[in-house]
């Protein structure tokens, strides 16, 4: 059985109390066309609890873009699960490609907040792992080394009863914010090998996990992304600042359930 559709919109550090209320609405005007289809925000952090206030009543998922991996202490500028959760996040992104290039997070930190996730106890967290390789990696030959590195170092310590709380997102980095995208066929080979190395390694209950695609998605290319067997919806950058464009690709993930 495919995995039920997911779109998450992560709007890095843009968006305003304004594009909340204009997302919130047009989401929430067509729930009715995204019955099957998952859907989540990752707004700025400030923005979480106007994010809470518009849809509290309303199928949309909110989530958290980063988070520490303590509970708490002298962490200046940072976030513990306990603030998200209090702010309304029930999905947090981990190991982004742009956290783990430029903010320092390494394998060794990315395996700490997935452990991190997984072991509090006070909400049940769902943590999107990204992984994904540079440019010159491809070009290399290296990506699905890369890939199996990345999931081999945050997955370690996660048992076969967790996977159920984890989606992993393919982001393929020379693909995001440069407009290029990976065609079909290259998104689905790596997909598929992610979905090899998860059933190998915890099992059937892996076949339910979530494989998104990340990197230029659009409107005008999200259902042929989507169309693939093992894309089972995207993590959305750019073009989740666009109400209408962002709705369209929910749309795209939500026809692939028709």
């Amino acid at each position: 059985m495919q995995p039920s559709p997911l779109v998450i919109a992560n709007w890095k550090m843009n968006g305003n109390r304004q594009l909340v209320q204009q997302l919130a609405k047009v989401l929430r005007e067509s729930q009715a066309d995204l019955t099957e289809v998952a859907v989540v925000v990752c707004p700025p952090a400030v923005l979480l609890p106007a994010w809470q206030q518009e849809v509290f009543y309303d199928a949309i998922h909110l989530g958290a873009q980063d988070l520490n991996e303590h509970a708490s202490g002298a962490h200046t500028g940072e976030h513990s699960l306990a603030l998200l959760h209090e702010a309304g996040a029930d999905y947090a992104l981990i190991g982004h490609s742009e956290r783990r290039q430029f903010y320092g997070d390494s394998g060794q930190r990315v395996q700490a907040k997935v452990d991190a996730v997984l072991s509090y106890q006070e909400h049940l967290f769902k943590l999107v792992l990204c992984v994904g390789e540079h440019e010159q990696e491809r070009d290399a030959g290296r990506t699905i080394e890369v890939v199996q590195q990345q999931l081999e170092e945050a997955l370690q310590n996660v048992s076969a009863a967790q996977i159920a709380q984890v989606v992993v997102a393919y982001e393929p980095v020379w693909a995001i914010g440069t407009g290029k995208t990976a065609t079909p066929a290259q998104a689905q080979e790596v997909h598929a090998f992610i979905r090899q190395w998860l059933v190998q390694r915890f099992g059937a209950a892996a076949q339910q996990i979530p494989l998104l695609y990340g990197g230029s998605v659009k409107a005008d290319n999200a259902a042929t992304l989507f169309a693939e067997a093992d894309i089972d919806g995207g993590l959305i950058g750019g073009a989740s600042l666009e109400a209408q464009a962002f709705l369209e690709i929910c749309r795209a993930a939500q026809a692939q359930r028709g």
